[in-house]
């Protein structure tokens, strides 16, 4: 009865950290699959394949248009297949298309010009970041948002807050002259900028002090590992009185939809080019074992409300990974097309088949070190190899 109880309480874990990743991957799939789709169609190009998951099929229905949707058994991702693919990768079949009818070449994707092929490419990523900033809007424009002034509560001693003169009380206002409306804004800013000069203005009895702060550089750990980061060393406010809910306009709800995404797109670019520089580490790398962890405690704290918040994040890493240059990606297919508007004809076949077989090589070599990562990262939770 015991190991029975056991594998059952396994079984649910397992089930509480894989139905939210799902829900999450699906909708961030399916937005990206339906840009390259919608604007596939607006282009004049026959979709044969709409696909939710990779392999065999469970569900599908065929619409006016000819294409199958489908529902596949894994359920890691998705793909829209054109007329003249030979597979879910978008690989051309270069059989199929030299013994295409001239009514066929009008439906094909590859007979297309570049412009065509660009923004049906470009469609899938720009959906993702569209995604996220409909989301983003929307939880603002419908639940406001709650604002905890950027009030100091306290400051630690031997801290940068203490050596830039900052006190307990002082509220602030702008950071190298950005204000700042709640203290999450002001620990948006300091955590980007460990290391850097900072001028602080605060408001301090009843005046305006202008102060010179350096944020200290801190390592914290995170569900998505460890993050580096810089810290002032001072608490917020615990006055109720600080705390306010503010709602918000449709204009105004965009623009922090806006600003939210590229907060994350800008945060991306940061780590990845510290990273290529040595400053950064890979531990922040995170691949589908420690998101789905991630969507599994999400869901338990903030319920579905936090899941599609989830999602609009990972909707935007999954639009910027997608334009990396690298062929299987869009990003490499973007850059093929680029190459050949300025030849004004693509590259040879062995080319672009050189290209792919890298590609997958590099895809598949990222995917083994997340990966190992995640299982790094789960080892390190739960005590595994610990001494």
């Amino acid at each position: 009865m015991d190991i029975a109880g056991t594998v059952i309480g396994a079984g649910w874990g397992l089930l509480s950290y894989l139905v939210p990743f799902l829900f999450v991957l699906t909708i961030v799939v399916f937005f990206h699959e339906l840009g390259h789709f919608w604007v596939a169609r607006r282009c004049g190009v026959a979709v044969q394949a709409f696909s939710i998951g990779f392999g065999r099929e469970l569900v599908g229905w065929t619409d006016r248009h000819g294409t199958r949707w489908r529902i596949s058994a894994i359920p890691l991702g998705g793909y829209v297949r054109f007329a003249g693919d030979a597979n879910s990768a978008s690989v051309p079949d270069r059989e199929v298309l030299e013994t295409m009818s001239e009514e066929e070449r009008r439906g094909s994707f590859y007979h297309k010009s570049v412009g065509a092929r660009a923004a049906i490419v470009a469609a899938g990523p720009i959906a993702n970041f569209v995604l996220a900033i409909a989301i983003f809007t929307a939880s603002v424009y419908f639940g406001g948002r709650a604002i905890l002034l950027p009030r100091v509560d306290t400051v630690e001693a031997g801290s940068a807050a203490e050596r830039a003169g900052i006190l307990p009380g002082d509220l602030v206002l702008t950071i190298n002259g950005q204000p700042m409306e709640s203290f999450a804004d002001m620990q948006r800013v300091i955590s980007a900028r460990p290391g850097e000069e900072l001028t602080i203005t605060v408001e301090r009895n009843g005046r305006e002090v202008t102060l010179t702060a350096i944020p200290d550089l801190r390592e914290m750990t995170t569900p998505f590992g460890k993050q580096r980061i810089g810290l002032l060393g001072l608490r917020a406010s615990r006055d109720p009185g600080d705390w306010t809910v503010k709602e918000y306009g449709l204009v105004d709800s965009l623009r922090i939809g806006l600003t939210d995404t590229w907060y994350i797109v800008e945060r991306t670019g940061d780590y990845v080019g510290k990273l290529l520089t040595g400053r950064e580490s890979t531990d922040q790398l995170s691949g589908p074992i420690r998101i789905a962890q991630v969507s599994g405690e999400v869901a338990s704290m903030g319920g579905l409300a936090g899941l599609i918040n989830l999602a609009a994040i990972l909707s935007v890493s999954i639009g910027l990974i997608n334009l990396v240059p690298v062929p299987m990606l869009d990003g490499g297919h973007l850059l093929f097309y680029a190459i050949e508007a300025v030849r004004g004809r693509p590259l040879s076949e062995q080319a672009q088949e050189i290209g792919f077989r890298i590609g997958l090589a590099l895809v598949l070599m990222l995917m083994l070190f997340v990966t190992w990562n995640d299982l790094q990262h789960l080892g390190a939770v739960f005590g595994l190899g610990a001494t």
